[in-house]
């Protein structure tokens, strides 16, 4: 029996450094729509797209974030960064890149004093680059899409 790859398979790489996520999802939207003519539908039209990511981390590896921060004069001043999540059992692989990822901080305190969970922060990425994502090495985006910004 082969091993799988599972949620804790995952190495990610944040502004540079390989760290642990508590949790991290990763949406894209695309708003491609169906054409119609007479109400028929008749091939697709491509829409805009977007990609948001929600990455919550403990206060161990919120300090990777601070620093940068730190470094950059402020938290709105952290620099794009290119995030990477890649897993390897040895018989499945996968890699999934987005690039020019914005960070916000979305929760910087959450205090329940009759809990003994780990404090965690959570972030939002906004990939800002025409690169987009990768799944596997293959782009999300088709070279049509990017043939002016790129």
């Amino acid at each position: 029996m082969s091993r799988r790859i599972s949620t804790r398979s995952f190495d990610t790489n944040l502004l540079g450094e390989f760290i642990h996520v508590e949790s991290l999802t990763a949406n894209i939207s695309d708003s491609s729509e169906v054409a119609k003519s007479g109400g028929i539908p008749d091939g697709f039209t491509d829409g805009e797209v977007s990609c948001e990511i929600e990455l919550e981390l403990d206060a161990k590896y919120f300090k990777v974030v601070h620093s940068a921060a730190k470094a950059s004069g402020s938290y709105r001043n952290l620099p794009l960064d290119d995030l990477m999540c890649y897993a390897n059992t040895g018989e499945e692989e996968q890699k999934v890149e987005f690039f020019g990822v914005k960070w916000l901080i979305e929760d910087i305190l959450n205090i329940d004093p009759s809990s003994s969970d780990k404090h965690k922060r959570k972030l939002k990425g906004l990939v800002t680059s025409p690169l987009f994502v990768k799944i596997d090495g293959v782009p999300y985006l088709s070279e049509d899409d990017t043939r002016y910004v790129l």
